[in-house]
C-alpha cells in the first residue's frame, strides 16, 4: 500500500469512527429515553428513522474511500457496505454493552462514547483490500475480545471483593474474634452499623447441641452495669475489673451465662448455656482482631454477612 492510499485508508477509517462515535450514542439515548416514557412500541419509530439515517452518515463517510475500498465505488455499493458495517458495528456495540453490565471496566464516559464508534470502524477495516489494515483489525478485534471475556470480568470480580472486604471493614474497632472453642465452628457473622455479632455451633450440628454467641458494639455506659430491675432467677454481679456476668437459671437445671466487659473502644458480650464460665472467659481473653485470612475464609463460605 503506497503511502497515500494508506493516509487516504486511515481518513476512511477515522470517518467512520468518528461518525458513529457522535451519533450512535444520540440513537441510544433517543431509544432509551423513548422507551422509558413510551415503552417498547414508541421505540419502533425511532428505529425506522434512525437505522436509515445510520446507514446513510456511513455512506457519506465512505465517499472519500472510493478508490481504496471497492465496495465503496459507487452510490448502490457503499449504501450496502454502509448496511453492512452498520449491522456489524452495532453487533460490536451490543457486546461492548453487554460487558459494562458485566461491570467490566470500559474507562471514564469520554472513552465509553469513543469506543462506541470502534466496532464500525473495524468492520470498516475488514472491508479494505490490505492484509495488513486486516491484520490489525484481527489484533484489534482479538485483545478486545480477550479483554472482554478474560481480563475485564476478572478485574471486575477483584473490584466487587476489594469493595465487599472494604464495606466489612467500615468499623475495624468492632471486628474482633475470639479463639473458637473446642469442638465448635464459626457458623454466622454478621457486620453492621452498631455492632458485630459472631455465633459459634458445633461442627457436627445436628447430632450434638451447643450455642456461643459474642456480640462487640459500641459501649452502652461508661463501664457494665447490672440492670436495677432484674428476675429472681436471675443473679448479676460486676466484678473489681469492670466484667459483668449475670446468670439466667432455667428450668432442668441449665443455666444461660453472660459475661460483659470493656474491650479498647468497644463492649463484648458472650453468652452461652452450653459452654461453662471458663470457656467463656477463654474466648474474651483471646479475642484478636478480624485477620484478612479470617475474613477471606468467612466470605468464602458464605458464613458472613452485612446487618444494619
Amino acid at each position: 500500500m503506497t503511502s497515500g492510499r494508506g493516509a487516504l485508508t486511515a481518513l476512511h477509517l477515522f470517518l467512520v469512527w468518528a461518525t458513529m462515535a457522535a451519533a450512535v450514542p444520540v440513537l441510544g439515548f433517543e431509544l432509551v429515553v423513548t422507551a422509558w416514557g413510551g415503552g417498547v412500541g414508541a421505540v419502533v419509530p425511532v428505529l425506522a428513522l434512525g437505522v436509515p439515517l445510520m446507514v446513510g452518515l456511513l455512506a457519506m463517510a465512505g465517499i472519500p474511500a472510493r478508490t481504496v475500498v471497492p465496495l465503496c465505488g459507487s452510490v448502490r455499493r457503499r449504501l450496502g457496505w454502509a448496511a453492512v458495517v452498520f449491522a456489524l458495528g452495532t453487533l460490536g456495540v451490543l457486546a461492548g454493552l453487554a460487558a459494562y453490565g458485566g461491570d467490566v471496566d470500559l474507562g471514564s464516559a469520554g472513552t465509553r462514547v469513543a469506543l462506541t464508534g470502534m466496532p464500525y470502524a473495524l468492520a470498516a477495516a475488514f472491508c479494505v483490500p490490505s492484509r495488513w489494515v486486516r491484520l490489525g483489525a484481527v489484533a484489534v478485534l482479538a485483545a478486545g475480545v480477550v479483554y472482554g471475556g478474560s481480563i475485564g470480568p476478572v478485574q471486575a470480580q477483584q473490584r466487587r471483593h476489594a469493595a465487599e472486604i472494604a464495606r466489612y471493614r467500615e468499623h475495624p474497632e468492632l471486628l474482633y474474634l475470639g479463639a473458637v472453642p473446642p469442638g465448635m465452628r464459626i457458623s454466622r457473622a454478621v457486620v453492621a452499623p452498631a455492632y458485630f455479632s459472631v455465633e459459634y455451633h458445633p461442627v457436627r450440628e445436628g447430632y450434638e447441641l451447643g450455642y456461643v454467641g459474642l456480640v462487640m458494639r459500641p459501649p452502652l455506659t461508661q463501664t457494665p452495669r447490672c440492670p436495677k430491675l432484674v428476675e429472681k432467677s436471675v443473679t448479676c454481679t460486676v466484678d473489681l475489673h469492670g466484667e459483668m456476668r449475670m446468670i439466667r437459671r432455667l428450668p432442668g437445671g441449665t443455666r444461660d451465662i453472660t459475661l460483659t466487659r470493656r474491650h479498647h473502644d468497644a463492649e463484648v458480650e458472650v453468652t452461652s448455656q452450653s459452654l461453662d464460665e471458663p470457656g467463656l472467659r477463654r474466648l474474651l481473653n483471646t479475642l484478636h482482631p478480624l485477620s484478612n485470612t479470617e475474613l477471606e475464609r468467612l466470605m468464602r463460605e458464605k458464613a458472613i454477612t452485612q446487618g444494619y
